[in-house]
């Protein structure tokens, strides 16, 4: 088993990314297996190396070890994504020799109006307006284009860790996705799918966030020759008026509750208490919660975290 966590140094880690971290983290543990810790920071405008620096203290002092990464290094490095440009490149070359491959001019008002038409799934399909264009055509754009891939009317399925089994038609779903931005950036789908198959990951542990992405993903990872690992999507954090934990919303970070004098231990508890992984409260120690935790209790349904965790979790240990 190889395992990943891979998080975004776009801020200061918060308990949604301590809840992936830890699962992926206990089901490698669990195994014998490796687990890779892999930084995704191709978003180059929000990406910062004190988040990333931030990341690796915090998950030390949580105690969530990894086998591979970027402090320690390993044999699929390198294990941050702005180094491993040169891969990506290479891959868009092949894909552009296989004929998949072609240049999109389309605005960012015009992808809105397309998002905000009728379609099927939950998320806008791109229409293929600029798939098909004449040479000539493109001699008379003046914008630098993004890089679309496009994708056949195939069906791929596969079967969820928690979720069961998936299906989903590629031209319905998703559609003709974005490789590389106009900007230059790398695009996620691109670059996760080139990651976790070159660093042979057989398992991936993420947030249900992510599950519209994976079948695209599969396609990319059997384009290109790669195994597909097997996926598990968690439910996610959320708070008592039922918005996600995340970043852009100000979780409760590591290091505040560090700050207000909650232990390591305690917060993994308490997240696998909440997550229904113990069936008691104890402030257990990573070793112990290795033991009693039941990975298979894991649902779908999300994540309650009160927002006064550190009385909460005393309100809890006096039961």
């Amino acid at each position: 088993m190889r395992g990943r966590f891979a998080p975004s140094p776009t801020g200061y880690m918060h308990l949604g990314n301590v809840w992936t971290a830890f699962l992926c983290w206990l089901q490698v543990r669990r195994h014998s297996g490796t687990l890779v810790l892999r930084i995704e920071d191709i978003d180059e405008q929000r990406s910062k190396k004190e988040y990333m620096q931030a990341l690796l203290y915090d998950l030390h002092w949580l105690g969530l070890d990894w086998d591979e990464g970027p402090d320690i290094g390993g044999r699929q490095g390198p294990y941050v994504q702005q180094e491993r440009y040169d891969l990506y490149k290479r891959v868009l070359h092949r894909l552009r020799q296989l004929g998949l491959l072609y240049p999109c001019y389309c605005s960012r008002t015009r992808l809105q109006s397309v998002g905000s038409a009728p379609h099927i799934g939950e998320l806008s399909v791109y229409d293929g307006h600029c798939y098909g264009m004449s040479e000539e055509e493109k001699c008379r754009m003046t914008k630098a284009p993004s890089w679309r891939i496009h994708v056949p009317a195939l069906n791929i399925s596969f079967t969820d860790g928690i979720l069961g089994l998936q299906k989903e038609n590629l031209a319905d779903t998703c559609g003709d996705f974005i490789v590389r931005r106009a900007d230059g950036m790398y695009a996620y789908q691109l670059a996760v799918s080139v990651d976790d198959g070159a660093m042979g990951i057989t398992h991936v542990v993420r947030g249900q966030d992510l599950l519209s992405s994976t079948a695209r993903q599969i396609w990319l990872l059997r384009l290109l020759g790669y195994d597909v690992p097997q996926y598990t999507h968690v439910p996610m954090l959320v708070d008592e008026e039922g918005n996600r934990l995340s970043k852009r919303q100000q979780g409760i970070t590591v290091r505040q509750l560090r700050e207000q004098g909650v232990a390591a231990n305690e917060i993994l508890s308490y997240l696998a208490y909440q997550g229904g992984l113990i069936e008691h409260y104890e402030n257990y120690d990573k070793t112990q919660l290795l033991q009693y935790c039941r990975f298979d209790k894991l649902t779908s349904s999300a994540v309650l975290i009160h927002s006064n965790l550190r009385q909460h979790i005393f309100a809890l240990s006096k039961k």
